[in-house]
């Protein structure tokens, strides 16, 4: 008896061992490019779900008549390719949003120059500056 049911048993494990070995996994090499490509990839699409939490980004949504939760399960049905790209863009963007901030910039960088030529004694532009003798 112990025989007989020591025989069904390894039947039965051998059975299940070649219907279960159909979908065996396969080993192989994972190339640096291939590893660094999906750990892009998954960064990218992290940055950009984490620009949907700025509020102003809500408001905008909101204005459009989306919500976040739709717009987060958009960004998820997207392949990594389309991902890459919205995060390449959005690295190329300006962060002040126009030439406004270059503007205001160059106006300053002028100042600061004339006020120090100024102060040196080279011109005469400020009537508030005292001059070095």
């Amino acid at each position: 008896m112990c025989n007989k049911f020591s025989r069904i048993v390894c039947l039965v494990v051998v059975f299940s061992l070649l219907v279960l070995n159909v979908a065996s996994a396969r080993a192989g090499l994972v190339s640096t490019e291939s590893a660094l490509a999906a750990s892009r990839s998954a960064d990218n699409r992290a940055m950009v779900l984490a620009q949907l939490q700025r509020e102003d980004v809500r408001q905008v949504l909101q204005s459009k008549g989306l919500s976040v939760a739709e717009v987060e399960q958009r960004v998820n049905a997207l392949s990594d390719a389309e991902v890459n790209q919205i995060a390449e863009r959005m690295n190329d963007m300006p962060a002040g949003g126009g030439a406004f901030g270059v503007v205001i910039g160059a106006v300053l960088l002028v100042f600061i120059i004339l006020l120090i030529t100024d102060m040196a004694g080279a011109t005469d532009v400020f009537p508030f500056v005292k001059k070095a003798r």
